[in-house]
């Protein structure tokens, strides 16, 4: 591991220790086993930031491992880029009850305590969110229809912010596959510009 790649995990390392019992919004009084991170390379060019952990994360503490996160892991690996490569994380570190929608105030709390700043640490060259509630709550922007802005460059200040689906999306409709394939195909020539 080269010298930057170690001090940029260390620094999240930092970041996370005085949040590893953190109550600061009220997913940690609901039932919560682990808190979800992140996980990945810390000086990656493509950030992956989706919305929540689910039960198989919230368990391992891993993010983006249940049948979502292989999905996703295939995808990847099919354009050549695998998951060490990149970093992982959601914009809840917290799984929310019954695997629902981050409500603003835990997303507010979740991105300002520790999201804005995993994403300066590891400072990548583009930043993909996948399904709504992860670009709405990046974007503090509601009315945000992710079939409307998938694919469509956007700026997350002075980063370039990718929307795509979720990959739990695409395992209810897969023939939307080709169009989670076609942005990370976008995403991964932009890191290379």
């Amino acid at each position: 591991m080269n010298l930057k790649k170690l001090f940029k995990q260390e620094l999240l390392e930092q970041l996370y220790a005085p949040h590893l019992q953190c109550n600061a919004c009220p997913l940690a009084q609901l039932g919560r086993n682990n808190i979800v991170f992140g996980e990945g390379n810390p000086n990656a060019k493509l950030m992956f930031i989706g919305e929540g952990p689910g039960r198989d994360e919230d368990l391992k503490g891993k993010p983006f491992i249940g049948r979502a996160g292989q999905l996703l892991s295939k995808a990847l690996d099919a354009l050549g880029l695998k998951r060490e490569d990149v970093y992982i994380t959601n914009i809840v570190k917290c799984r929310p009850p019954g695997n629902r929608t981050p409500t603003p105030l835990e997303s507010e709390t979740c991105k300002n305590l520790l999201l804005l700043k995993q994403i300066k640490i590891v400072r990548p060259r583009v930043i993909c969110t996948l399904g709504a509630a992860a670009v709405k709550g990046l974007l503090e922007q509601e009315n945000l229809k992710i079939s409307r802005i998938r694919g469509k460059k956007l700026d997350f200040n002075g980063t370039i912010l990718l929307p795509t689906y979720h990959p739990a999306y695409i395992l209810r409709n897969p023939k939307e596959l080709k169009a989670l394939i076609a942005d990370l195909e976008l995403a991964i020539k932009l890191i290379h510009q």
